[in-house]
């Protein structure tokens, strides 16, 4: 699919979007129309698979009989569980509900509808699956007023969407598998930019994902294993796969259900076989789900200066044992590195963008700086970005990279990417070549005058262990030099002038026989 019919689709989606805009604020229409487009992709999934395991028959799925096709569809429902790990019969799936809510009798679908969401869960029940669709369309409330005070206002309303969808063919047999998948990320960008300060819960800015997954996966054409402790939508673990060949498997956590469930479908969408994801809802920090796993890229955006509990507990665990410290109540940003660091396998590269807080702020914070360069020399690159880039919050960040067998292991590369930008309406954007420059000087480790510069150990010791980046790069521009004889000379050709128009107001005045203003 060419570019411009890819353009095509996303807009056709975000205008369908718009359909339900008015009715209820930008994150709770997102849940629908997100999980509408799911369930039809579900939907031409299933039939597309079915109708290639009848094509020996020359049956076509949609025309079997529920009633008397019984084995067959006992046979297909194996075989899908197996290979895409959910089930719909025929009736169940969009097109034909999409056309009943359309018809002109028998059109009442929010019901069936409801129920049929719920049949595609309780299908993978007992099955490897289950864990990845369990709960998987909770958020999809078809009984909410927001939808129209009476049934039959939701009823339309509801079926006027699907109507939409329906006339758009996903194509899925001839299409680039991210094609659909791009679209669908694309939405919740869009959602993400009108979201405010809840974006910053699910989406993280393309440009800035391109960084960490151009870092992570420096050297290498596949990968192990992914990970993002605070994985939002999934669209960092999913911009990772796009640098390599191969990700074997993706792992995941997320604090909030709606976001989790979000996550759950961009995978699905992308194509991504529900055996290589392992996304997990619950507190990172207090209940981590992924306990005793090793990953060769970790990749995060978690909230900035969030609270956790800081229990002292927490120093008996592994994660934070080592340390003596636990970040502050206040400020969980440490805890999130501590917790990554912990994760992080041998070989593995680890990038997470942060406050810039975390680079000089004392205390614990301090405390656990200085044991991550002096004893562990773990930090491989500060990289400072511009200001409001982020949804929902205009504070500079920095993305600290670190590594557990460091290649360049005297000094820690300093980046200053701060003015490097192009202003967008209302936020700040890194255009391609701003991305290229921060990958390009961290690859090659090159020092660039008021832009990048490699310290050494010793001289970050000298800092106490501060990592602001203006003590390493000085962006401080010289203000030329005033020669004052030169001002002198101005001022007096300026009294001149001044003399001279006020004798030509003068003479006019005279001329109009009035006073002169002066």
């Amino acid at each position: 699919m060419g570019e411009e019919n890819k353009r095509r689709l996303e807009q056709q989606l975000w205008n369908i979007a718009n359909t339900l805009r008015g009715k209820m604020d930008a994150d709770e229409f997102r849940d629908y129309i997100l999980g509408f487009i799911f369930f039809k992709y579900l939907s031409e999934k299933m039939e597309t698979y079915a109708n290639e395991l009848l094509e020996e028959d020359k049956l076509i799925y949609t025309n079997l009989d529920e009633k008397k096709d019984i084995e067959y569809l006992e046979a297909i429902k194996e075989d899908a569980l197996e290979q895409l790990g959910y089930f719909l019969k025929p009736s169940e799936l969009f097109s034909a509900i999409a056309k009943r809510g359309n018809s002109d009798e028998d059109n009442f679908i929010l019901d069936d509808l409801t129920k049929i969401l719920r049949n595609i869960e309780a299908s993978t029940m007992g099955h490897e699956s289950e864990d990845d669709f369990e709960d998987l369309f909770s958020d999809i409330d078809l009984t909410s007023k927001k939808l129209g005070r009476t049934e039959e206002q939701k009823n339309t309303l509801i079926s006027k969407v699907l109507a939409h969808l329906d006339e758009i063919n996903f194509e899925l047999k001839n299409h680039d598998r991210d094609v659909l998948g791009d679209a669908y990320e694309y939405l919740i960008s869009k959602f993400a930019a009108g979201a405010g300060k809840k974006a910053g819960e699910f989406y993280t800015p393309q440009s800035v994902s391109k960084i960490l997954a151009k870092i992570v996966t420096t050297n290498k054409e596949k990968l192990k294993s992914v990970y993002d402790p605070t994985c939002g939508s999934g669209s960092l673990l999913l911009r990772v796969a796009k640098e390599v060949k191969d990700v074997s498997n993706f792992y995941g956590q997320e604090l909030n259900r709606t976001t989790y469930n979000l996550a759950r479908m961009n995978m699905i969408m992308h194509d991504v076989h529900y055996r290589k994801f392992d996304l997990k809802q619950e507190d990172t920090l207090e209940r981590p789900q992924h306990e005793n796993m090793k990953f060769e890229a970790i990749v995060a955006n978690p909230p900035f200066s969030a609270h956790w509990s800081a229990n002292p507990l927490h120093l008996s665990d592994d994660r934070f044992s080592q340390y003596g410290k636990l970040a502050p109540k206040t400020k969980a940003d440490f805890a999130f590195v501590q917790h990554m660091i912990h994760h992080l396998d041998d070989n593995g590269t680890m990038a997470v963008v942060l406050p810039h807080g975390v680079l000089f702020r004392g205390s614990a914070e301090g405390h656990i700086r200085q044991y991550l360069i002096e004893d562990r020399n773990y930090l491989d690159a500060v990289i400072g970005l511009p200001a409001n880039i982020f949804y929902g919050t205009s504070i500079p960040t920095c993305i600290l990279v670190f590594k557990k067998c460091r290649e360049d292991s005297d000094d820690v590369l300093f980046i200053d990417s701060s003015k490097h930008f192009e202003k967008m309406k209302n936020q700040n954007y890194l255009r391609a070549k701003d991305i290229e420059k921060i990958v390009t000087t961290y690859k090659q480790r090159i020092q660039e005058d008021k832009y990048s510069y490699k310290a050494s150990l010793e001289e970050i010791k000298e800092n106490d262990y501060n990592l602001n980046i203006p003590r390493y790069v000085d962006t401080f521009e010289e203000e030329e030099e005033i020669d004052l004889d030169e001002v002198s000379s101005e001022l007096k050709e300026l009294d001149k002038e001044i003399i001279e128009n006020d004798l030509l107001i003068k003479s006019f005045c005279d001329e109009l026989g009035i006073k002169t203003p002066f």
